[in-house]
């Protein structure tokens, strides 16, 4: 295989992400006459693969099925075999973005929900009161994976006037530095183009809780409707969709998008980086602490503290700051023997700390 734009396979992959750089790492499978394309659904130990010949049904099962890091998951590259039945994948290329969440299983493992990412877009639905915390959340977990994250604040048409609007997205802007926000009516149309032009320089996943506007948007960027939506309900402004996998979809104005389920839990996988940049503003404040080892809770010198008492950080950021780190380290912690005798030192060092401030408070004599 050569890298020329002009050859079958490039002009075949090319909507779906295909270039020289993938061309070059698929070279030594081209040598083993396998076929390169791109997971566009998983499901059960199987996927549908993209290629030039068309989308394969391929079996997972030789690369690493005990392993969910290692799986084959959709928004792969992979190298496929030409025939058989069944045909198999026989190897994915070296990601270049993960998305990866902490499962709800007791072994805390990693869980990857999509490779290959380029932006992040994390849908928020207006029809609802704001969770600032959740986009935290999706937002860190968006950084850590390599890719760019957009909020998209679904379902604008539902608010009754656009002050109220522009209230909403200040409000968001404040928790997502760095990070666009782009209000979105679906049905109204208003906000697309802004959406599309975003997406259409790579690859997009959508995420978001089930009712957030996911599979609507997908159907309005597609121009079709490729994902089935039920009725919004009265109630409170949720749809329900259908979208039980993860589904790669090439746009008709140039970029792909991946569309996923609601994600009930949104569970940090060692992100203490993504944490970072959602809060880089308390990681600037601290670095003029007194203490470099400050805490932030009620060290003398502490910048941060001082920022909520004058009121340039809202105490509800530092709050939430403090939940994600301590979550993530609670994760790492249980994959990392090192780290859990630190974490116990760490406890007992401040223990002592706090068991000297309050004998010194209460002074010499007070236990007569």
């Amino acid at each position: 295989m050569t890298s020329s734009s002009a050859s079958p396979v490039s002009s075949a992959l090319a909507p779906y992400g295909w270039d020289d750089a993938w061309a070059d790492e698929f070279a030594p499978y081209d040598t083993e006459g396998l076929l390169p394309g791109r997971v566009v659904r998983v499901d059960r130990g199987q996927c549908d693969v993209v290629t030039a010949d068309g989308v394969l049904r391929a079996d997972t099962a030789f690369v690493t099925p005990h392993d969910p890091m290692r799986v084959v998951c959709t928004g792969d590259w992979v190298a496929v075999e030409p025939g058989g039945n069944p045909r198999y994948v026989r190897a994915y290329l070296p990601r270049r973005t993960a998305f990866v969440r902490s499962t709800s299983s007791k072994r805390s493992e990693g869980q990857i929900l999509a490779a290959n990412v380029d932006h992040a877009i994390v849908a928020v639905p207006l029809a609802v009161e704001l969770d600032l915390g959740r986009i935290e959340r999706f937002l860190a977990l968006a950084w850590e994976s390599g890719a760019q994250p957009v909020v998209v604040l679904t379902k604008a048409d539902l608010v009754p006037d656009a002050v109220t609007v522009a209230h909403l997205v200040q409000d968001v802007e404040t928790s997502a530095p760095g990070v666009p926000v782009v209000p979105v009516s679906a049905r109204e149309g208003d906000g697309l183009d802004v959406v599309a032009a975003i997406v259409g320089g790579g690859t997009s996943v959508l995420l978001g809780q089930s009712g957030a506007g996911k599979s609507t948007l997908a159907n309005a960027l597609v121009g079709e409707d490729v994902m089935t939506v039920q009725a919004t309900r009265d109630v409170d402004g949720k749809g329900r969709h259908t979208t039980t996998t993860r589904n790669l979809l090439a746009l008709p104005g140039g970029g792909v998008l991946i569309d996923t389920p609601g994600l009930r839990g949104v569970g940090l996988w060692d992100a203490e980086g993504g944490v970072g940049q959602v809060f880089s503003e308390i990681e600037e404040l601290a670095e003029r602490c007194r203490f470099h080892d400050c805490a932030h809770e009620a060290e003398p010198g502490c910048a941060v503290l001082a920022a909520v008492e004058d009121g340039d950080l809202p105490e509800r950021r530092l709050h939430s700051y403090r939940k994600l780190l301590r979550e993530n380290q609670r994760i790492v912690a249980k994959t990392d023997a090192r780290l859990r005798a630190e974490i116990r030192k760490d406890w007992k060092r401040k223990g002592a700390i706090g068991k000297a401030a309050m004998e010194a408070k209460r002074g010499p004599h007070w236990r007569s």
